[in-house]
C-alpha cells in the first residue's frame, strides 16, 4: 500500500482503540441510493473475540436512520489532536504541512430493537464518558431518560477492519519531531480562547 506512507500508518489495532476511547465523538459515513449522509456521535468500543464493536444512538429522526435498516455497510472516523506545523516551528527547511491522528474503520451497523438494551447501554456509555472519578452516575429510573427513549435509537456496529494513520513529523531528524510535537501541544492550550469565541458566535437565546 502507497497511501498512506507506511511510516504514517498505524500497525498496532490497541493504539487504534486507546484514540476512539480518548476521541469517542465520531462520524458515521454511509451511502445509500448514490446519497451520502454522515452523523457525528459518541461511540463506545466493546471488545469481543473479533474487532470487537462500537455501540451508539442516533435520533430517530436522523435520515441516516434510513441507511441503517438494512444492516448497513458503514465507515466509521475517529479524529484525534490536529494541527498545523509552520515551517517556522523546524530546526531546518521544511515546507508546511498538517499534522494529525486518525482512526478509519469500517464495519456493519445493526440496529438495536430491544428498549432495555438501548436504556443499558446509554447508562454504560454515560459511565464510560464520565470517567475513573465520576461526578454523575445515570439511574435506570431516570424519568427524562425513559421519555428520551421513545425518540432515539441504538445500534452496534460490528468492525470488520480498520487503518490508522498518524503524521507526527515522523521522518524528520530528532528535534525536529520535538519541536512538531510541542507545536501540537501548544495548539491544544490554545482551546480556550477558540471556544469563548465560537460561544460567542453562536449564543442561544437565555432561559428565564
Amino acid at each position: 500500500m502507497h497511501y498512506p506512507p507506511i511510516h504514517h500508518q498505524e500497525k498496532n489495532f490497541n493504539n487504534i482503540v486507546q484514540l476512539m476511547q480518548m476521541y469517542p465523538l465520531a462520524m458515521i459515513n454511509s451511502c445509500m441510493n448514490n446519497e451520502i449522509e454522515s452523523t457525528h456521535t459518541p461511540l463506545v468500543y466493546q471488545p469481543n473475540e473479533k474487532l470487537g464493536v462500537l455501540i451508539g444512538h442516533i435520533d430517530k429522526y436522523n435520515p441516516q436512520l434510513e441507511h441503517f435498516k438494512n444492516n448497513t455497510a458503514v465507515q466509521i472516523i475517529f479524529n484525534g489532536p490536529q494541527v498545523y506545523i509552520s515551517p517556522s516551528v523546524y530546526s531546518t527547511t521544511q515546507l508546511p504541512t498538517w499534522n494529525y491522528f486518525k482512526a478509519h474503520l469500517k464495519g456493519t451497523l445493526i440496529l438495536e430493537n430491544d428498549r432495555e438494551k438501548v436504556k443499558q447501554s446509554l447508562i454504560n456509555m454515560t459511565a464510560f464518558l464520565e470517567g475513573d472519578q465520576p461526578k454523575y452516575s445515570l439511574e435506570p429510573d431516570n424519568p427524562r431518560m425513559e421519555a428520551a427513549l421513545n425518540y432515539i435509537v441504538g445500534f452496534r456496529i460490528e468492525i470488520n477492519s480498520w487503518e490508522g494513520k498518524y503524521k507526527i513529523s515522523q521522518d524528520k531528524k530528532k528535534e525536529d519531531r520535538e519541536r512538531a510535537k510541542v507545536a501540537m501541544q501548544t495548539a491544544r492550550t490554545n482551546t480556550e480562547k477558540e471556544v469563548a469565541l465560537l460561544y460567542s458566535m453562536h449564543r442561544t437565546k437565555k432561559k428565564q
